[in-house]
């Protein structure tokens, strides 16, 4: 499929949700990615009117909030911005009551941040009568490679069918500015993270075993590289369905 075909989708794909749900527009998170680009300027080509991106700096990198902006400016896209540093540590402080060292913090705190993001987009989501818009890719997806109730918290996922590679064509087809799409992807829960890093794969890779894995050949890919990912796939199974559910198969007396 051609990046034009694909935009043409995902765009009457977004309005039929809206419509569907009754809603009158789009939010989506700023974050200054590939990812949240691409999905910020099909928003805002479904509804000019009605999409408003909100940029969420938590102790982010700087360059995450200035490429945030530069793509707002560049599109035309509603923003706002909301800061979440002195929220974050204010919650930290309340639930262990002591000060946040933001050197040595660990994984329970990087989540809290995309969760703190999603109650501000709810927040406005529920204000405007919007759908809150997701940004994750499929390889992100598929390996569970997200925030339970947090940036996996969402209403729709118009880019979830999209590996990351072709993420990265459709932001050069949409006119992405090149220093978000050359710099290296990072979820930003802490400084000098990437999601490649953390994942241990990176994404070239990652996206050759998905697609292998869908086709049912996995003959041309390494046997280390497919345990890792089918491991991924499996442990991450719980982040993609709804919560277990008892069925207790009676009614109390």
């Amino acid at each position: 499929m051609r990046p034009e075909q694909a935009e043409q989708r995902i765009v009457k794909w977004l309005k039929e949700r809206v419509k569907e749900a009754d809603c009158r527009g789009l939010i989506v998170g700023l974050s200054g990615g590939i990812d949240s680009s691409v999905v910020s300027i099909l928003c805002k080509k479904a509804f000019p009117d009605n999409t408003l991106g909100l940029m969420m700096p938590c102790l982010s990198h700087g360059d995450d909030l200035a490429h945030a902006k530069l793509l707002a400016e560049k599109f035309n896209i509603p923003s706002k911005t909301i800061e979440l540093a002195r929220t974050l540590k204010d919650v930290f402080i309340a639930m262990e009551g002591k000060e946040l060292d933001e050197s040595s913090y660990g994984f329970e705190i990087a989540n809290l941040k995309p969760r703190l993001r999603m109650a501000v987009l709810y927040y406005f989501a529920n204000k405007l009568n919007y759908l809150v818009v997701g940004t994750d890719n499929k390889s992100e997806e598929y390996v569970g490679y997200f925030t339970k109730y947090g940036d996996g918290g969402v209403d729709i996922l118009p880019i979830a069918d999209l590996l990351k590679r072709d993420i990265k064509r459709m932001a050069q087809y949409l006119g992405v500015p090149k220093e978000i799409i050359e710099k290296a992807p990072s979820a930003g829960l802490w400084s000098g993270q990437t999601d490649e890093d953390e994942m241990g794969i990176s994404y070239a890779l990652l996206d050759k075993a998905l697609e292998a894995i869908e086709s049912g050949d996995t003959s041309g890919i390494d046997p280390e590289v497919l345990t890792k990912v089918q491991g991924m796939i499996a442990a991450s199974q719980h982040k993609r369905q709804m919560p277990p559910m008892l069925k207790l198969g009676e009614r109390l007396e």
